[in-house]
């Protein structure tokens, strides 16, 4: 599977452990987030992440900032995108049950790194039920 990731100064952690788990899972990663801890702006990391996604280059994105929030709202205005706010593992599951999410915002500053990391184990291993949430999921202009 391809994963373009993105993150900002607080998610920096977060990002390093996730590409290093999806890596020896034999996942290509698409890194576009910043690698230290200074200060930046989260659009600038979320953008390329949905770019990504909406062109196919990605089958899924995965952005990282301090709440979660703020990238979540930028990808979230790419057309095709659906991003979904996670900080347990039963949100990550229903947001690609339910909502066909495409890409999975984590809050670096509210759960720990290894809640992250079982977010996108379920997130990138659960498929979407279809069914009556396809025509939910259908009703979300793009």
């Amino acid at each position: 599977m391809n994963i373009s990731i993105g993150n900002d100064h607080a998610g920096t952690d977060y990002k390093n452990a996730i590409i290093k788990k999806l890596e020896a899972e034999g996942h290509t990663v698409t890194n576009h987030g910043t690698d230290n801890d200074d200060s930046v702006d989260y659009p600038d990391f979320g953008h390329p992440v949905a770019n990504d996604v909406e062109e196919g280059k990605a089958d899924f994105g995965i952005v990282i900032c301090g709440s979660g929030n703020g990238i979540n709202m930028t990808v979230n205005k790419h057309a095709g995108i659906r991003s979904a706010l996670c900080w347990n593992t039963e949100l990550a599951a229903l947001a690609r049950q339910h909502n066909d999410a495409n890409v999975l915002a984590l809050p670096a500053r509210f759960i720990d790194q290894n809640l992250a990391l079982e977010c996108v184990d379920t997130f990138l291993n659960e498929k979407f039920e279809g069914g009556r949430h396809d025509r939910r999921v259908g009703k979300i202009p793009c």
